[in-house]
């Protein structure tokens, strides 16, 4: 089926609740036929349904319940989305769904929901993140438990208020940023330089219909977010916030870089990349840092691990990644880690960061003699051994 008959579907997300209100409103009042789709799981876990409520500009046009998947908010709104698409696209009317995600939702999973189970009704035409400015940093640095504060989407949502907005940042292609007398040039720096290849555009521009119909790639937003090939921001100062990008060859002493963790997750507020470590040489690390938590998990192996055959399995853009950081002993393997916060010790970070490296007594012992180091990361990486 052509794009041209395929319903277009905008996805408008953020924990910034009141700037996601006013992106999806300008955009139903400047798209004629536009309908917002929008599941509320604020009651989800007393009532065991989610509320459905469909709009358009002028006002409430339906509203229903759909009940928990698994005992899973976010399920019962999976399983939901796609068929209350299809009956807007078989129906003929729509110019264009704006699916306004609920606070805690991520668009990365919801967007592929979209693209791998539409089939020929819908397209997935772009996901914005809607950004009050001056609520980028308190929401980047809070560190609570999303349970805490309820906006748990499951029973078992361990995340943080922290982390999940960075996600929801990093992910869109295009953020739609609302005006914000609260908010000052340290915002937006740092708005800036967390995501610094995203469209930005203010929430009350005309451009910001013209985005909702633009082509989505998921393929690539999703290679963007993963470690062996996120292209992560590069060195940056402005307005008292900087963004320092550390990158080395030479692997981490385990038990040292464990004992710096807590130093290094704080000392900004926001880190992430790729390193790796003495003990596991085989082993690719993503680092994923905000408000003060701190996700150290395996990504697979490095490139260099790897039989010469298995390299064609790998997407291009993984190739190309590993060829930016190649190294004659080491291959692919590097420490490539980004550091973004306003007030950043940037001295004493890296300091901090060289005295995790090993020595060059321990660098010369070699991979055999690395075996032998302290597993300082087993309860992370392996927590039912």
């Amino acid at each position: 089926m052509r794009d041209e008959a395929r319903l277009p579907v905008v996805m408008v997300g953020g924990l910034h609740s009141e700037a996601r209100g006013q992106v999806v409103d300008l955009l139903l009042r400047s798209v004629p036929g536009s309908v917002a789709l929008h599941h509320d799981l604020s009651t989800a876990a007393e009532h065991g349904t989610v509320l459905r409520q469909v709009r358009d500009a002028s006002g409430e046009v339906s509203r229903g319940e759909a009940p928990l998947a698994n005992d899973c908010a976010c399920c019962a709104l999976r399983e939901d989305l796609v068929p209350e698409l299809e009956r807007l696209a078989d129906a003929g009317l729509t110019r264009l769904a704006v699916v306004e995600l609920w606070d805690s939702v991520e668009p990365s999973g919801m967007a592929e929901v979209v693209v791998h189970h539409g089939g020929d009704a819908m397209r997935l035409t772009n996901v914005i993140t809607a950004v009050d400015p001056a609520l980028v940093l308190p929401c980047l640095g809070n560190g609570d438990d999303l349970a805490e504060v309820g906006l748990a989407a499951a029973a078992g949502d361990q995340r943080t208020v922290g982390d999940t907005w960075a996600r929801q940042l990093e992910y869109a292609p295009v953020l739609a940023v609302v005006e914000s007398p609260a908010a000052d040039d340290e915002d937006r720096a740092l708005l800036a330089q967390l995501h610094p290849t995203a469209h930005q555009v203010r929430a009350h521009s005309p451009e910001l219909a013209d985005l909702a119909f633009a082509r989505f790639d998921a393929e690539a937003a999703a290679t963007a977010q993963h470690p062996a090939c996120a292209l992560l921001p590069q060195e940056a100062e402005e307005a008292g916030v900087t963004t320092f990008v550390w990158r080395r060859h030479r692997p981490f002493h385990p038990e040292r870089l464990f004992r710096a963790l807590e130093d290094l997750c704080c000392a900004a507020a926001r880190s992430r990349g790729r390193f790796w470590l003495a003990d596991r040489p085989d082993t690719l690390l993503a680092w994923d840092a905000a408000g003060g938590a701190l996700c150290v998990e395996s990504a697979g192996p490095w490139l260099a691990s790897l039989p010469d055959a298995a390299w064609d399995m790998e997407p291009p853009v993984r190739r190309a990644a590993a060829a930016l950081d190649w190294h004659p002993v080491h291959g692919d393997r590097c420490q490539h880690l980004v550091f973004t916060s306003p007030g950043l010790d940037h001295d004493g970070l890296e300091r901090v960061l060289e005295s995790c490296l090993l020595t060059d007594a321990e660098y010369a012992a070699g991979p055999e003699g690395w075996k032998h180091l302290p597993a300082a990361f087993d309860t992370l990486l392996d927590p039912a051994v």
